[in-house]
């Protein structure tokens, strides 16, 4: 057990120091891309990004957290074999990678005139009939990554994204600078490349684990793919609506903007400067909180699936007080040198002024990525999907509502509203469900006996 831990601190230091490089170098990467193609582009860049990130939902059925969570209780099962799992994750993907590649082909035209405008649109849809090389190998790669984080060995899925960061930024740095291609150009061939070249590298590194472990998972294994699939779906129908409700907010600001005045390459260059400055330096404190949650995934399954409540209760307990310390320490910190930190990463007094305007909700933000990594390690699919639902319902509908009439402060709104209802949830349906009580928070139960004791000294 004092192994187990001592690996699971190992690799969390390990994935904090890497998630630091990766944060940093990508806000480095946005400052340089906002100077040197222009706010607007990169705003473009970041919508681009998201209906990205709903199709590799679509193309990938969520493969790294199904993997992951499914290969870490497959592992600890008798006559389990982690192997036979990692096939179906992979057949799995190759089926949804096509599928989607065929769906987002299909409409590429539609999606480019309606979401991106017409000045846009050939570049666009160029850059979607490339998504296919994409989908699949950032689909295929994030199945041995899901699978490596399983094993214990998180730091290995960690080396694979840096080795896919530093591809990416190589390529998008190199086309910039040679200026002829447009940002969805360079968007796709730096993802493809990098999704490639960190596919080789986890497939080299899985080659070499069998070899130099020939008689390892030779169980028949307790799942087949049918079985696979059953326990896979509410995962996959989980990140898939959360993709497609993020997709929507992301693309409803800039429409909502240009409804509210602003020309088409003003709202792209607000929308560019809020997701490539002010998120990113709101979520660059986070890499602890970031780094556990892949590791809290696979420990609460396993002790979920051997029934073991009394460390599920504790995890939970001290991953809410110290996460809840840490965010506070972090918003505190954003909000006093919010203009400071905005000014330097290029984006100037008006992500300065968002990034102090937003960090008092920093806490809810932090908290719902431990809170979400015990909720999926618990199997509780269905109350993270309804409760993203309702998150997303709420951000959507101040967006609608009063982007139009108070412009980028309706969605400062829309992230208070939604953060602070979801992640209250979140907390209550976690606390109830675990059974944790104030006496598994040291700090809390600490005050809590002071207080008793100055009652008694005041009444004695």
């Amino acid at each position: 057990m004092l192994k187990i831990k001592n690996k699971i601190i190992k690799d969390t230091v390990l994935l904090a120091i890497m998630q630091i490089f990766l944060d940093f170098s990508a806000i480095l990467l946005n400052s340089f891309i906002t100077r040197k193609l222009g706010a607007a582009a990169v705003g473009i860049f970041s919508l681009m990004g998201s209906f990205l990130g709903l199709a590799g939902i679509l193309a990938s059925g969520n493969a790294f957290l199904c993997t992951s969570r499914l290969i870490a209780e497959e592992s600890g099962r008798k006559n389990g074999n982690i192997n036979r799992v990692l096939l179906h994750g992979i057949k799995l993907c190759v089926i949804l990678s096509v599928s989607t590649s065929i769906l987002v082909i299909s409409f590429s035209k539609i999606i480019a005139v309606r979401f991106f405008g017409a000045e846009t649109a050939d570049s666009v849809i160029s850059a979607i009939r490339l998504m296919p090389v994409a989908l699949v190998s950032g689909s295929l790669s994030a199945c041995f990554k899901g699978y490596f984080n399983a094993s214990r060995k998180a730091s290995t899925a960690g080396i694979g994204d840096i080795l896919e960061f530093i591809v990416k930024s190589a390529v998008i740095i190199f086309m910039a600078l040679s200026g002829n291609q447009s940002a969805c150009q360079i968007m796709i061939v730096s993802i493809i490349s990098g999704n490639i070249v960190s596919l080789l590298f986890m497939m080299f590194l899985f080659a070499k684990e069998r070899d130099c472990n020939p008689q390892r998972n030779q169980g028949r294994g307790t799942l087949n793919f049918r079985q696979y699939l059953q326990l896979a779906f509410p995962i996959m129908f989980g990140g898939l609506l959360t993709a497609v409700l993020s997709s929507a907010n992301d693309a409803l600001v800039p429409i909502c903007l240009r409804q509210a005045g602003d020309s088409q390459e003003q709202a792209f260059a607000f929308f560019g400067v809020f997701e490539a400055i002010v998120i990113p330096a709101i979520f660059f404190p986070s890499v602890i909180p970031c780094s556990l949650s892949g590791i809290v995934v696979t420990e609460t399954a396993r002790a979920s699936a051997s029934g073991n409540t009394d460390k599920i209760r504790r995890m939970t307990a001290m991953l809410i007080q110290y996460t809840l310390l840490y965010s506070a320490i972090s918003g505190i910190l954003l909000f006093v040198f919010g203009n400071q930190i905005g000014e330097f990463l290029g984006g100037g007094e008006t992500a300065g002024k968002l990034i102090s305007a937003i960090a008092p909700v920093v806490p809810f933000i932090y908290l719902e990525i431990v809170l979400e990594a015990i909720i999926k390690g618990l199997g509780l699919q269905g109350f993270s999907s309804m409760n993203y639902l309702a998150e997303y319902v709420i951000r959507i509908s101040i967006v609608l509502i009063f982007v139009y009439k108070i412009g980028f402060s309706g969605i400062i709104l829309s992230y208070y509203a939604s953060n602070i209802f979801g992640n209250t949830a979140r907390l209550v349906k976690v606390i109830k469900y675990t059974g944790t009580t104030v006496r598994d928070f040291p700090a809390l139960s600490w005050i809590g006996k002071e207080k008793i004791v100055q009652i008694r000294q005041k009444s004695g």
